[in-house]
């Protein structure tokens, strides 16, 4: 059985991961130029390359930030993926698994796939509880009956307070 602080605490750092990976790329499209990044995709045949290169560094961009916080993962989660998909199908399918094979660049789609499938985990509602969705706005959509739950964050400290206080075994 999975500890819930423990597991908590593993998806806020791999939300880390992954959102400052995301942004990285979000913000390297937008440093070279939405014009720029519009011909290199459409050099490789991405339809629609300045909408893709648009919509890829401000989803990037903003979707790696709101991975980070917790905000809004369901959608964020599911428009990161759409925007790993496209890369998947129109630039790296065909390239192979590897990015590096045989001390050579081949611009496979191993990393495409790993943020396209946490992308999915996150959309699927894998965040934990350290988000801004539980902390800020989970109350309120929860409603009235939220009421008589445990709020999730003095949950987590107090789970946290009593895994301190257990003896060693």
């Amino acid at each position: 059985m999975r500890s819930r602080p423990f597991y908590d605490v593993v998806a806020a750092l791999a939300r880390l991961g992954v959102g400052i990976v995301f942004m990285a790329h979000g913000w390297q499209k937008i440093e070279a130029g939405i014009t720029a990044t519009g011909r290199t995709f459409d050099g490789l045949g991405v339809p629609l390359p300045t909408a893709a290169a648009v919509y890829s560094a401000f989803v990037e961009l903003l979707g790696g930030a709101a991975l980070i916080v917790g905000l809004g993962l369901p959608v964020t989660g599911a428009l990161l993926f759409l925007d790993m998909a496209g890369a998947f199908v129109f630039v790296h399918a065909d390239q192979g698994l590897f990015m590096v094979d045989e001390g050579a660049a081949r611009n496979g789609y191993e990393l495409v796939l790993a943020l396209g499938m946490a992308s999915l985990v996150f959309a699927a509602g894998g965040g934990g509880r350290l988000t801004l969705d539980q902390w800020v706005i989970g109350k309120r959509l929860r409603g009235a009956a939220a009421d008589d739950d445990e709020d999730d964050a003095a949950s987590f400290v107090e789970s946290l307070r009593q895994a301190e206080l257990k003896p060693p075994k």
